[in-house]
């Protein structure tokens, strides 16, 4: 993920801020434990990061063998995966796709990448947010679904392709709407598994929104445009209601910088209704874009809680 998300600059935004309310889940209750298989999460990021080499754009041998891995893994789960091959450079990248659900509502789509910038693991940024797919795909099987929900692992989001149309999130956005295929909304997982508990680790550009969201980075960030659509509202309230991890929400401008800073711009650009679930990056976590981002840094238990309120909102739509 490109260096992103000042998403904080101007006191006028509006701000909102929450930790579940109203009443849990009506499908799921979590009285028995989480649904996400913490054992589970800790394989997946050790098959992704603990890895010969790094899976930036200039590794396909191992851009390749990630998405491989992906895909095994959503074929365990779905009946209806598939790579989306894309040229650039000469070169061949891929997104892996899975779906579950009847296909005659508008989909739901929730995507990361799988790529990263440079000589790193990329725990946080972005294992997390592929192993939240992978984990969302097992939990998907066989359910009674409101809406169909295609979850999707990108390829190239990181520099030198940030911002370009050869995104994976780019490919896959301009194919449905070249395909005419109705979307209900759009859900990007970018780096969910760094948490901190103590004061003054959470920073802002602007000294007052400390007020609004405090010095401790222990919350999951919903970053959503001014003016969003009825997904975002719904999805968002959801997620808020499964009341299993702190949670913070912000919209603001689109145009602000910082609030496209991830694969969900792809989407606005076709103006689909879509959000950002964020840890806030290089705001929390200085690990970000470093060697030091690995799984040993990250908060297992409270990925798993972001990943299990992902899960209770989609059923809940």
């Amino acid at each position: 993920m490109y260096q992103y998300i000042v998403i904080f600059l101007y006191i006028s935004i509006i701000v909102v801020s929450a930790c579940g309310q109203q009443n849990k889940s009506k499908v799921e209750n979590w009285e028995n434990g989480l649904l996400t298989d913490s054992f589970l999460v800790v394989e997946h990021l050790k098959a992704i990061t603990k890895t010969e080499g790094y899976r930036n754009y200039r590794n396909i041998k191992l851009l390749d063998k990630t998405a491989d891995y992906i895909f095994n893994v959503f074929k365990q789960y779905a009946d209806t995966v598939y790579f989306q091959p894309y040229t650039v450079n000469g070169n061949i990248y891929k997104n892996v796709v899975c779906r579950f659900g009847k296909q005659n509502k508008p989909v739901v789509i929730v995507g990361a990448h799988y790529d990263v910038c440079g000589e790193q693991e990329g725990a946080d940024d972005n294992a997390s947010g592929v192993v939240g797919l992978l984990e969302l795909a097992r939990l998907l099987k066989g359910k009674i679904l409101q809406y169909p929900v295609e979850i999707v692992a990108y390829s190239l989001e990181e520099p030198p392709f940030f911002r370009t149309e050869y995104m994976g999130s780019h490919i896959h956005a301009k194919s449905l709407k070249d395909l005419n295929i109705p979307v209900y909304g759009m859900v990007v997982l970018e780096m969910i598994g760094y948490f901190n508990d103590r004061e003054k680790s959470q920073f802002y550009p602007v000294k007052a929104l400390k007020v609004a969201y405090g010095t401790e980075g222990d919350y999951i960030l919903l970053a959503k445009r001014s003016g969003y659509g009825k997904f975002v509202k719904t999805f968002s309230k959801r997620f808020n209601e499964v009341q299993l991890v702190e949670t913070r929400n912000i919209k603001a401008p689109s145009k602000m910088q910082g609030m496209d800073f991830s694969d969900h711009l792809n989407y606005w650009k076709y103006d689909y209704d879509a959000l950002m679930i964020t840890n806030t990056a290089f705001y929390r976590n200085h690990n970000y874009h470093q060697k030091t981002d690995t799984m040993e840094s990250l908060d297992i238990s409270r990925m798993a809680k972001v990943i299990d309120s992902v899960y209770g909102a989609l059923i809940n739509l």
